[in-house]
């Protein structure tokens, strides 16, 4: 999986946000199980993927903070 950048993470809307933060967050549930089973090969993937659940998170408190 591709890292999104800020700036694309900055260009959506709230709505798209909210999607986006529900998908990292069935993805990282995926990535932690297959772990769990020993599937995983890349466990590089967990790290991006809680990275880009914190930067998304950040974007959406921001937004908040300032309306």
């Amino acid at each position: 999986m591709a890292r999104t950048k800020a700036a694309d993470i900055r260009a959506k809307t709230d709505d798209e946000l909210g999607s986006r933060l529900g998908e990292l967050k069935k993805e990282q549930f995926n990535l932690r199980f297959q772990r769990a089973s020993g599937q995983l090969t890349n466990t590089a993937q967990i790290a991006s993927v809680r990275r880009e659940i914190a930067q998304v998170r950040t974007m959406i408190r921001e937004r908040r903070k300032a309306s």
